[in-house]
């Protein structure tokens, strides 16, 4: 055999011998932090100015992190930007990694929802005025120091709020003038005021797969950059 039929021959061995490249880790192993649970939900924008990406449910079983569902996203009108330096009025969304403290909605919850889940009255409004000491809450009825013009009235948002899951962005420790009132809801018309929402049969899906024994939390952010979802 010729030296360079031999040298060919070698060559296509070590090609043969390769074998394809080793799958990426999925997302949340790839995440800087999930939230300690074994069920996690990222929500990712191709980069800070987008307002559509795309929203997986995730579950940690035998040590690996399994895609449970997926489905297109929304967010805010003006994109995304850090959490921790976003302005209330921005119609951005706020990126981070944060928990969920209740469900919510006008409609029942779908069936087999495990989630703490609270019915929308015609008096329950979510507080977003900064002089309140109801700020970044659920209130029924509407406080008198939480002006009406500075607040959602709930039941008026019809299907976007037929099925919801609020977002613990600014909620346990509220920052004034920071945003309130981030939810992962059912889709409108377009992009949101700072919120995800996702298709109502999405959101139905999401509330049946959550479960609070497991600790679910949601991670916001874009594919990269100094917003990028892995750095949560």
């Amino acid at each position: 055999m010729r030296p360079g039929a031999v040298a060919l021959a070698v060559s296509s061995l070590v090609v043969l011998g390769a074998g394809p490249p080793a799958p990426s880790p999925p997302l949340p192993a790839r995440m800087t932090d999930t939230g300690g649970g074994t069920q996690l939900i990222t929500a990712v924008a191709p980069g800070a100015a987008s307002t559509r990406g795309t929203v997986t449910w995730w579950d940690r079983k035998d040590g690996r992190w399994l895609r449970a569902g997926s489905a297109p996203a929304r967010f805010g009108a003006n994109g995304l930007v850090e959490g921790v330096s976003r302005a209330q009025g921005t119609n951005t969304t706020p990126t981070g990694l944060y928990g969920l403290p209740y469900a919510f909605g006008i409609k029942a919850a779908p069936r087999g929802t495990a989630y703490r889940y609270r019915r929308v009255h015609r008096d329950s409004w979510w507080c977003q005025d900064n002089g309140s000491r109801s700020y970044n809450r659920w209130t029924e009825p509407r406080p008198a120091d939480c002006r009406a013009a500075e607040s959602e009235h709930l039941i008026t948002y019809g299907e976007r709020y037929a099925h919801a899951l609020v977002i613990g962005f600014n909620y346990e420790r509220p920052v004034r003038r920071r945003g309130a009132g981030i939810f992962l809801h059912v889709n409108g018309r377009g992009a949101t005021a700072g919120c995800v929402s996702v298709p109502k049969r999405a959101m139905r899906a999401i509330l049946t797969w959550a479960d609070p024994a497991k600790r679910p939390h949601i991670a916001v952010g874009t594919a990269s950059g100094t917003t990028a979802v892995t750095r949560y």
